[in-house]
Protein backbone atom coordinates (compact mmCIF):
# COMPACT_ATOMS: atom_id res chain seq x y z
CA UNK A 1 0.00 0.00 0.00
CA UNK A 2 1.46 3.57 -0.63
CA UNK A 3 1.34 6.30 2.11
CA UNK A 4 -1.84 8.02 0.50
CA UNK A 5 -4.05 5.19 0.50
CA UNK A 6 -2.32 4.14 4.43
CA UNK A 7 -3.55 8.09 5.43
CA UNK A 8 -7.12 8.04 3.65
CA UNK A 9 -7.89 4.73 5.26
CA UNK A 10 -6.43 5.64 8.72
CA UNK A 11 -8.58 9.37 8.63
CA UNK A 12 -11.07 7.42 7.39
CA UNK A 13 -11.73 5.04 10.76
CA UNK A 14 -10.51 8.09 12.83
CA UNK A 15 -13.84 9.67 11.73
CA UNK A 16 -15.44 6.80 12.28
CA UNK A 17 -17.02 6.66 8.68
CA UNK A 18 -17.53 3.80 6.20
CA UNK A 19 -16.22 3.76 2.68
CA UNK A 20 -19.62 4.31 1.13
CA UNK A 21 -20.03 7.79 3.40
CA UNK A 22 -17.01 8.58 2.04
CA UNK A 23 -17.51 7.67 -1.62
CA UNK A 24 -20.94 9.21 -1.26
CA UNK A 25 -19.31 12.44 0.47
CA UNK A 26 -17.04 12.86 -2.92
CA UNK A 27 -19.41 11.83 -5.31
CA UNK A 28 -17.53 8.38 -6.46
CA UNK A 29 -18.70 4.46 -6.40
CA UNK A 30 -17.75 3.05 -3.35
CA UNK A 31 -15.54 -0.12 -5.16
CA UNK A 32 -13.35 3.10 -6.70
CA UNK A 33 -12.69 4.49 -3.51
CA UNK A 34 -11.98 0.94 -1.71
CA UNK A 35 -9.22 0.54 -4.48
CA UNK A 36 -7.68 3.81 -3.32
CA UNK A 37 -7.21 2.63 0.03
CA UNK A 38 -6.07 -0.80 -0.95
CA UNK A 39 -3.27 1.00 -3.12
CA UNK A 40 -4.65 -0.57 -6.44
CA UNK A 41 -5.92 2.63 -7.90
CA UNK A 42 -4.46 6.13 -7.38
CA UNK A 43 -7.23 9.07 -7.56
CA UNK A 44 -7.56 11.96 -10.30
CA UNK A 45 -6.75 15.06 -9.52
CA UNK A 46 -10.57 16.54 -9.05
CA UNK A 47 -10.98 13.28 -6.68
CA UNK A 48 -7.71 13.95 -4.96
CA UNK A 49 -8.98 17.49 -4.10
CA UNK A 50 -12.24 16.06 -3.13
CA UNK A 51 -10.62 13.81 -0.33
CA UNK A 52 -8.39 16.82 0.80
CA UNK A 53 -11.38 19.01 1.56
CA UNK A 54 -13.38 15.97 2.92
CA UNK A 55 -10.87 15.40 5.34
CA UNK A 56 -9.36 18.76 6.35
CA UNK A 57 -5.92 17.62 5.01
CA UNK A 58 -3.87 19.62 2.74
CA UNK A 59 -2.30 17.17 -0.41
CA UNK A 60 1.08 17.56 0.95
CA UNK A 61 0.11 16.15 3.45
CA UNK A 62 -1.80 13.19 2.27
CA UNK A 63 1.10 12.37 -0.34
CA UNK A 64 4.07 12.83 1.47
CA UNK A 65 4.09 12.56 5.48
CA UNK A 66 2.60 9.68 7.73
CA UNK A 67 0.02 11.54 9.15
CA UNK A 68 -0.34 8.90 12.21
CA UNK A 69 2.46 10.49 13.58
CA UNK A 70 0.87 14.10 12.87
CA UNK A 71 -0.97 15.74 16.60
CA UNK A 72 -3.82 17.38 14.57
CA UNK A 73 -4.96 19.07 17.23
CA UNK A 74 -1.53 21.03 17.09
CA UNK A 75 -2.17 21.97 13.16
CA UNK A 76 -3.53 25.19 11.77
CA UNK A 77 -6.40 24.97 9.21
CA UNK A 78 -6.43 27.40 6.48
CA UNK A 79 -8.62 27.84 4.05
CA UNK A 80 -9.43 25.11 0.92
CA UNK A 81 -6.77 22.94 3.02
CA UNK A 82 -3.74 24.26 1.28
CA UNK A 83 -1.40 24.07 3.62
CA UNK A 84 -1.49 22.88 7.26
CA UNK A 85 1.14 24.27 9.73
CA UNK A 86 2.28 22.99 13.30
CA UNK A 87 2.15 25.40 16.03
CA UNK A 88 3.50 25.08 19.19
CA UNK A 89 3.59 26.74 22.25
CA UNK A 90 6.08 27.16 24.87
CA UNK A 91 5.71 26.70 28.68
CA UNK A 92 4.10 29.85 28.73
CA UNK A 93 1.36 29.75 26.32
CA UNK A 94 3.26 31.69 23.48
CA UNK A 95 3.58 30.67 20.04
CA UNK A 96 6.69 29.51 19.37
CA UNK A 97 8.33 30.63 16.11
CA UNK A 98 10.32 28.15 13.88
CA UNK A 99 13.43 30.03 12.53
CA UNK A 100 14.65 28.66 8.68
CA UNK A 101 18.12 29.18 9.17
CA UNK A 102 21.03 29.27 6.14
CA UNK A 103 21.92 25.81 6.57
CA UNK A 104 17.90 24.43 7.15
CA UNK A 105 17.37 27.13 3.93
CA UNK A 106 17.84 24.30 1.23
CA UNK A 107 15.34 22.11 1.86
CA UNK A 108 12.52 24.27 2.62
CA UNK A 109 10.93 23.99 -0.59
CA UNK A 110 10.64 20.45 0.09
CA UNK A 111 9.99 20.15 3.72
CA UNK A 112 7.56 23.30 4.20
CA UNK A 113 4.92 21.13 4.57
CA UNK A 114 6.01 18.48 6.74
CA UNK A 115 5.02 18.91 10.35
CA UNK A 116 8.41 16.46 11.05
CA UNK A 117 10.62 18.81 9.35
CA UNK A 118 8.90 21.90 10.53
CA UNK A 119 9.75 20.61 14.27
CA UNK A 120 13.39 19.96 13.40
CA UNK A 121 13.81 24.07 12.75
CA UNK A 122 15.13 26.05 15.46
CA UNK A 123 12.72 27.75 17.50
CA UNK A 124 12.20 31.45 19.33
CA UNK A 125 9.31 33.06 21.15
CA UNK A 126 8.66 36.74 20.58
CA UNK A 127 5.43 37.34 22.79
CA UNK A 128 5.32 40.90 21.41
CA UNK A 129 4.36 39.55 18.30
CA UNK A 130 0.90 38.91 19.04
CA UNK A 131 -1.85 36.14 17.35
CA UNK A 132 -1.40 34.43 13.97
CA UNK A 133 1.79 32.02 12.92
CA UNK A 134 5.08 33.44 12.30
CA UNK A 135 8.15 32.32 11.16
CA UNK A 136 11.61 33.51 10.77
CA UNK A 137 13.73 33.73 6.95
CA UNK A 138 17.02 34.50 6.32
CA UNK A 139 18.28 37.33 4.57
CA UNK A 140 20.62 37.13 1.11
CA UNK A 141 22.20 39.96 -0.68
CA UNK A 142 22.01 43.86 -0.76
CA UNK A 143 18.41 44.40 -2.30
CA UNK A 144 17.10 45.13 0.49
CA UNK A 145 18.54 47.84 2.93
CA UNK A 146 19.30 48.09 5.81
CA UNK A 147 18.48 44.32 6.00
CA UNK A 148 21.67 42.38 5.54
CA UNK A 149 23.24 38.95 4.79
CA UNK A 150 22.64 37.04 8.42
CA UNK A 151 19.88 39.42 9.20
CA UNK A 152 16.20 37.15 9.88
CA UNK A 153 12.91 38.62 8.98
CA UNK A 154 10.37 37.34 10.95
CA UNK A 155 7.14 37.05 8.88
CA UNK A 156 3.21 36.26 9.69
CA UNK A 157 1.76 33.92 7.69
CA UNK A 158 -0.75 35.11 4.73
CA UNK A 159 -3.29 32.81 3.38
CA UNK A 160 -4.76 34.81 0.30
CA UNK A 161 -2.97 36.17 -2.33
CA UNK A 162 -5.90 39.21 -1.84
CA UNK A 163 -4.39 39.78 1.71
CA UNK A 164 -1.20 41.28 -0.32
CA UNK A 165 -1.32 44.87 0.56
CA UNK A 166 0.35 47.15 -1.90
CA UNK A 167 4.14 48.63 -0.84
CA UNK A 168 4.50 46.52 2.01
CA UNK A 169 7.42 43.82 2.53
CA UNK A 170 6.75 39.68 2.56
CA UNK A 171 9.03 36.79 2.77
CA UNK A 172 7.70 34.85 -0.52
CA UNK A 173 8.27 31.20 -0.84
CA UNK A 174 8.17 30.32 -4.55
CA UNK A 175 8.78 26.97 -6.76
CA UNK A 176 11.73 28.54 -8.88
CA UNK A 177 13.63 30.74 -6.74
CA UNK A 178 12.79 29.50 -3.15
CA UNK A 179 12.73 32.25 -0.41
CA UNK A 180 12.80 35.81 -1.25
CA UNK A 181 12.34 39.10 0.36
CA UNK A 182 10.73 41.89 -1.11
CA UNK A 183 8.43 44.85 -1.33
CA UNK A 184 5.13 43.62 -3.59
CA UNK A 185 2.72 44.96 -5.95
CA UNK A 186 -0.46 43.20 -7.19
CA UNK A 187 0.20 43.24 -10.79
CA UNK A 188 -3.63 41.42 -11.97
CA UNK A 189 -5.32 38.74 -10.39
CA UNK A 190 -2.68 36.44 -11.02
CA UNK A 191 0.72 37.67 -10.27
CA UNK A 192 2.62 39.68 -8.20
CA UNK A 193 5.61 42.78 -9.12
CA UNK A 194 8.16 42.00 -6.56
CA UNK A 195 10.57 45.38 -5.67
CA UNK A 196 14.15 45.81 -4.39
CA UNK A 197 14.40 48.92 -2.00
CA UNK A 198 17.84 48.85 -3.61
CA UNK A 199 17.03 50.55 -7.09
CA UNK A 200 19.95 49.12 -8.56
CA UNK A 201 17.56 45.67 -9.01
CA UNK A 202 14.77 45.84 -11.55
CA UNK A 203 11.18 44.48 -10.25
CA UNK A 204 10.17 41.87 -11.66
CA UNK A 205 6.81 39.72 -11.78
CA UNK A 206 6.03 35.90 -10.37
CA UNK A 207 2.79 34.32 -10.90
CA UNK A 208 0.63 33.55 -8.40
CA UNK A 209 1.02 29.75 -9.51
CA UNK A 210 4.75 29.44 -8.70
CA UNK A 211 4.13 30.89 -5.25
CA UNK A 212 3.83 28.20 -2.22
CA UNK A 213 3.87 30.77 0.91
CA UNK A 214 3.83 33.91 1.79
CA UNK A 215 4.85 35.65 5.06
CA UNK A 216 4.41 39.32 5.67
CA UNK A 217 6.83 41.44 7.44
CA UNK A 218 6.43 41.88 11.29
CA UNK A 219 10.19 42.60 12.47
CA UNK A 220 13.74 41.53 11.78
CA UNK A 221 16.75 40.47 13.88
CA UNK A 222 19.57 42.04 12.92
CA UNK A 223 23.46 41.06 13.59
CA UNK A 224 24.99 44.31 13.13
CA UNK A 225 25.46 47.61 14.73
CA UNK A 226 27.57 48.75 11.39
CA UNK A 227 27.14 52.66 11.02
CA UNK A 228 26.34 52.88 7.15
CA UNK A 229 29.31 54.50 4.95
CA UNK A 230 26.48 56.67 2.66
CA UNK A 231 23.37 58.54 2.98
CA UNK A 232 20.12 57.83 1.77
CA UNK A 233 20.43 60.75 -0.99
CA UNK A 234 24.44 59.22 -1.98
CA UNK A 235 23.25 55.57 -1.94
CA UNK A 236 20.44 55.96 -4.30
CA UNK A 237 22.67 58.73 -6.40
CA UNK A 238 25.83 55.67 -6.62
CA UNK A 239 23.26 53.24 -7.79
CA UNK A 240 21.56 55.32 -10.43
CA UNK A 241 25.48 55.88 -11.88
CA UNK A 242 26.06 52.81 -11.78
CA UNK A 243 22.90 51.26 -13.95
CA UNK A 244 23.54 53.50 -16.30
CA UNK A 245 27.13 52.93 -16.45
CA UNK A 246 25.99 49.29 -16.84
CA UNK A 247 23.30 50.28 -19.56
CA UNK A 248 25.93 51.80 -21.50
CA UNK A 249 28.24 49.11 -21.20
CA UNK A 250 25.41 46.64 -22.84
CA UNK A 251 24.50 48.96 -25.24
CA UNK A 252 28.05 49.14 -27.19
CA UNK A 253 28.81 45.20 -26.54
CA UNK A 254 24.81 45.02 -28.65
CA UNK A 255 26.63 47.44 -31.40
Amino acid sequence: MSLYSENIKYLRIKKDVSQQVVADSVGIPRPRYAKYEDGKNFPPPETLMALSRYFAMSIDLLLSVDVRKIPVGDLLKLENNRVLLPITVDSYGNNLIEVVTQKAKAGYLSGYADPEYIESLQQISLPFLGPGKHRGFPVEGDSMPPHEDGSIIVGRYIEKLGDVLDGKTYIVITKDNGIIYKRLNKNGKNSLMLNSDNTFYEPYEVKASDILEIWEYECNIGRTDRKSDFSTDNLTSLMMEMRQELREVKAKINT
